[in-house]
């Protein structure tokens, strides 16, 4: 099908009551485990690039090798720019091909927030691209997202309304308690579903998304851990918790730090297991064979978007 924007995926996802699952990719192991996946379960996809992953992989790289998933898969994909943090790199995604794009202005004040917002919508709309937006802090580190806990703040459900009538954007992320990384809770995982329906109350018919919402599954934390790892105390949020938000105003759900475990617990057991072995192909192939797997249970038991592409 070739790339699209989100429009149409949010309207279907909001309707039938399930999410998109928005997976970043760094190489060209992720990119085939994902797309492979979504193509077994006809899944439709959004593909994040971070500002991290644009400088590691280089632009060109990256949009090369989705545009060979699209011709493997034949699926529709969204090429997303996440967690962008100025216009400029908007404007250099949206020209570079991207089909979508975040500006995130909320460590700014709200008018200031607002003002950022619009002038990359304005851009965007003329070529037709679709514009995330955020309100409210997340907590904790992503590439070079970094906010501590005191800086963190749930989104006020009175700012929604002013900020999407006037900036235009598409969709709106918003801190209901998920978090960067894989240390999200302390204790029991507690996300705000007032927040949720509050903000679903003010802006029906509206995609909302949720970042930092990867499940740091436990198997591949303790692999981790048996191989040498050291990550005690990772939590993530509950996968009932994502497929109840995903049955809500919840149209996009952004998935990174599973798709890095997973990555990580395989190659920590394959040289465990293979240490005289030193062919990148021999270690990549079963990383890529659990990403994979990983995928296809998210886009099942989590998103429920299988079968909607």
């Amino acid at each position: 099908m070739g790339l699209v924007n989100s429009v149409e995926m949010f309207k279907k996802a909001y309707a039938g009551g399930y999410a998109i699952g928005a997976f970043n990719v760094n190489n060209m192991e992720i990119i085939q485990g994902i797309t492979e996946a979504a193509k077994e379960e006809n899944a439709p996809l959004i593909l994040q690039v971070s500002s991290g992953a644009r400088k590691y992989a280089n632009h060109t790289y990256l949009m090369k090798l989705i545009e060979a998933a699209i011709v493997e898969t034949d699926l529709p994909i969204c090429v997303h720019l996440d967690h962008g943090d100025t216009f400029e790199l908007c404007k250099s995604c949206i020209d570079g091909g991207f089909t979508s794009v975040m500006i995130d202005g909320s460590s700014k004040p709200f008018k200031d927030n607002i003002a950022l917002t619009k002038q990359v919508v304005e851009y965007a709309h003329d070529k037709g691209i679709t514009v995330e937006g955020e309100l409210g802090r997340l907590a904790g580190v992503e590439d070079e997202v970094k906010v501590s806990e005191k800086d963190s703040s749930y989104t006020d459900p009175d700012d929604v309304e002013e900020f999407v009538k006037s900036t235009g954007v598409d969709s709106l992320a918003i801190a209901i308690g998920t978090s960067h990384g894989a240390y999200k809770f302390k204790g029991d995982a507690k996300l705000r579903f007032d927040i949720l329906e509050e903000v679903q109350k003010r802006l029906p018919g509206y995609p909302i998304v949720l970042h930092g919402a990867s499940s740091v599954i436990p198997e591949y934390v303790d692999e981790i851990n048996k191989y040498g790892g050291q990550m005690p105390g990772a939590k993530g949020v509950p996968e009932d918790m994502l497929r109840k938000a995903a049955t809500m105003a919840v149209c996009k759900i952004n998935i990174d730090s599973d798709i890095r475990l997973a990555v990580t617990a395989t190659l920590r057991k394959y040289f465990a297991e293979n240490p005289s072995h030193f062919d990148p192909r021999q270690y990549l192939t079963p990383a890529r064979a659990e990403i994979k797997k990983l995928v296809k249970h998210k886009l099942v038991s989590v998103l429920g978007c299988n079968g909607k592409a």
